[in-house]
Protein backbone atom coordinates (compact mmCIF):
# COMPACT_ATOMS: atom_id res chain seq x y z
CA UNK A 1 0.00 0.00 0.00
CA UNK A 2 2.62 2.58 0.63
CA UNK A 3 4.46 1.64 -2.87
CA UNK A 4 1.10 2.92 -4.53
CA UNK A 5 1.06 6.10 -1.99
CA UNK A 6 4.69 6.70 -3.36
CA UNK A 7 4.29 6.40 -6.71
CA UNK A 8 0.96 8.59 -6.76
CA UNK A 9 2.94 11.05 -4.92
CA UNK A 10 5.88 10.79 -7.61
CA UNK A 11 3.66 10.95 -10.45
CA UNK A 12 2.21 13.72 -9.23
CA UNK A 13 5.09 16.48 -8.15
CA UNK A 14 5.79 16.64 -11.84
CA UNK A 15 2.47 17.37 -13.27
CA UNK A 16 2.14 19.90 -10.89
CA UNK A 17 5.21 21.54 -11.52
CA UNK A 18 4.41 21.84 -15.57
CA UNK A 19 1.24 23.09 -14.81
CA UNK A 20 2.52 26.08 -12.17
CA UNK A 21 5.03 26.58 -14.90
CA UNK A 22 2.48 27.48 -17.86
CA UNK A 23 0.77 30.01 -15.29
CA UNK A 24 0.40 33.92 -16.40
CA UNK A 25 1.47 34.26 -12.07
CA UNK A 26 4.52 32.30 -12.14
CA UNK A 27 5.98 33.14 -15.40
CA UNK A 28 9.72 34.11 -14.06
CA UNK A 29 9.22 38.20 -13.83
CA UNK A 30 7.90 38.07 -17.80
CA UNK A 31 5.38 40.74 -18.21
CA UNK A 32 2.38 39.71 -19.94
CA UNK A 33 0.05 42.40 -21.49
CA UNK A 34 -3.36 40.17 -21.76
CA UNK A 35 -6.98 41.78 -21.81
CA UNK A 36 -9.78 40.22 -19.98
CA UNK A 37 -12.95 39.81 -21.20
CA UNK A 38 -15.56 42.74 -20.23
CA UNK A 39 -13.18 44.99 -19.60
CA UNK A 40 -14.03 48.78 -21.04
CA UNK A 41 -12.03 51.06 -22.54
CA UNK A 42 -10.68 53.78 -20.37
CA UNK A 43 -12.94 57.14 -20.03
CA UNK A 44 -11.09 60.64 -21.17
CA UNK A 45 -10.78 61.47 -24.55
CA UNK A 46 -8.80 59.96 -27.47
CA UNK A 47 -7.77 61.69 -30.48
CA UNK A 48 -5.70 61.44 -33.84
CA UNK A 49 -5.84 62.97 -37.54
CA UNK A 50 -9.42 63.48 -38.22
CA UNK A 51 -10.86 62.28 -35.11
CA UNK A 52 -11.38 63.03 -31.75
CA UNK A 53 -13.49 60.33 -29.48
CA UNK A 54 -14.77 61.45 -25.86
CA UNK A 55 -15.18 57.83 -23.88
CA UNK A 56 -17.09 57.71 -20.72
CA UNK A 57 -18.64 54.69 -18.92
CA UNK A 58 -21.65 54.50 -20.70
CA UNK A 59 -20.10 54.84 -24.17
CA UNK A 60 -18.68 58.01 -26.34
CA UNK A 61 -19.95 60.85 -28.42
CA UNK A 62 -17.19 61.13 -32.01
CA UNK A 63 -16.05 64.09 -33.51
CA UNK A 64 -14.84 63.78 -36.71
CA UNK A 65 -13.74 66.48 -40.11
CA UNK A 66 -17.38 67.12 -41.13
CA UNK A 67 -19.00 64.36 -39.17
CA UNK A 68 -20.18 63.43 -35.48
CA UNK A 69 -21.55 60.33 -34.48
CA UNK A 70 -22.56 58.38 -31.27
CA UNK A 71 -22.21 54.79 -29.25
CA UNK A 72 -24.64 54.50 -26.81
CA UNK A 73 -23.46 51.28 -24.79
CA UNK A 74 -20.22 50.95 -22.65
CA UNK A 75 -17.01 49.75 -25.16
CA UNK A 76 -16.71 46.47 -23.91
CA UNK A 77 -13.09 44.74 -24.70
CA UNK A 78 -12.61 41.40 -25.42
CA UNK A 79 -9.00 39.09 -24.47
CA UNK A 80 -7.16 40.33 -27.25
CA UNK A 81 -8.57 44.08 -26.53
CA UNK A 82 -10.77 44.05 -29.77
CA UNK A 83 -14.20 45.51 -29.82
CA UNK A 84 -17.71 45.95 -32.01
CA UNK A 85 -20.25 48.07 -31.35
CA UNK A 86 -23.33 49.59 -32.97
CA UNK A 87 -23.63 53.33 -32.97
CA UNK A 88 -24.68 56.23 -35.52
CA UNK A 89 -22.57 58.76 -37.91
CA UNK A 90 -24.20 61.82 -39.17
CA UNK A 91 -22.45 63.42 -41.61
CA UNK A 92 -22.28 67.48 -41.47
CA UNK A 93 -22.07 69.56 -44.51
CA UNK A 94 -20.73 73.80 -43.91
CA UNK A 95 -23.37 76.19 -44.08
CA UNK A 96 -26.77 76.86 -41.98
CA UNK A 97 -29.09 74.07 -41.59
CA UNK A 98 -32.79 74.51 -43.09
CA UNK A 99 -35.40 74.48 -40.40
CA UNK A 100 -37.64 71.19 -40.49
CA UNK A 101 -34.45 69.74 -42.11
CA UNK A 102 -34.37 66.36 -39.99
CA UNK A 103 -30.73 64.44 -38.89
CA UNK A 104 -29.11 62.12 -41.13
CA UNK A 105 -28.25 60.06 -38.60
CA UNK A 106 -27.33 57.01 -40.22
CA UNK A 107 -26.53 53.42 -38.37
CA UNK A 108 -23.11 52.02 -38.08
CA UNK A 109 -20.22 49.59 -36.38
CA UNK A 110 -17.65 51.07 -34.30
CA UNK A 111 -15.01 48.49 -35.15
CA UNK A 112 -11.46 48.68 -33.16
CA UNK A 113 -9.03 47.54 -30.65
CA UNK A 114 -6.98 49.05 -27.77
CA UNK A 115 -3.45 48.08 -26.78
CA UNK A 116 -2.49 50.15 -24.40
CA UNK A 117 -2.86 53.67 -24.99
CA UNK A 118 -3.30 53.39 -28.87
CA UNK A 119 -6.69 52.31 -30.43
CA UNK A 120 -7.54 51.70 -34.11
CA UNK A 121 -11.07 52.26 -35.56
CA UNK A 122 -12.92 51.66 -38.15
CA UNK A 123 -16.54 53.06 -38.86
CA UNK A 124 -18.72 50.58 -41.22
CA UNK A 125 -22.17 52.56 -42.24
CA UNK A 126 -24.29 49.48 -41.89
CA UNK A 127 -27.56 50.78 -44.75
CA UNK A 128 -24.53 51.00 -47.13
CA UNK A 129 -21.42 48.89 -46.07
CA UNK A 130 -19.50 52.29 -46.55
CA UNK A 131 -15.81 52.54 -44.29
CA UNK A 132 -15.22 55.83 -42.39
CA UNK A 133 -11.30 55.13 -41.29
CA UNK A 134 -9.17 53.51 -40.14
CA UNK A 135 -7.89 56.01 -37.97
CA UNK A 136 -5.02 55.29 -35.04
CA UNK A 137 -6.37 57.30 -31.90
CA UNK A 138 -3.88 57.90 -28.61
CA UNK A 139 -5.67 58.38 -25.39
CA UNK A 140 -5.24 61.76 -24.03
CA UNK A 141 -4.81 63.34 -27.56
CA UNK A 142 -7.40 66.03 -28.49
CA UNK A 143 -6.65 65.00 -31.89
CA UNK A 144 -6.77 66.89 -35.34
CA UNK A 145 -9.88 67.82 -36.93
CA UNK A 146 -10.29 70.01 -39.76
CA UNK A 147 -13.90 71.05 -39.62
CA UNK A 148 -16.39 71.83 -42.60
CA UNK A 149 -17.37 75.31 -42.53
Amino acid sequence: MNYLKTALALLAFPLLLILFEQSPACNSGKVINMTRDNSSIPAGVWGGEHIRLQVTDKGAEAEYDCAHGTIDAPIVLNREGRFDVAGGFVPERSGPIRRGQGSNNRPARYVGKVDGDTMTLTVTLTDSSEKVGPFTLTRGSDGRLFKCR
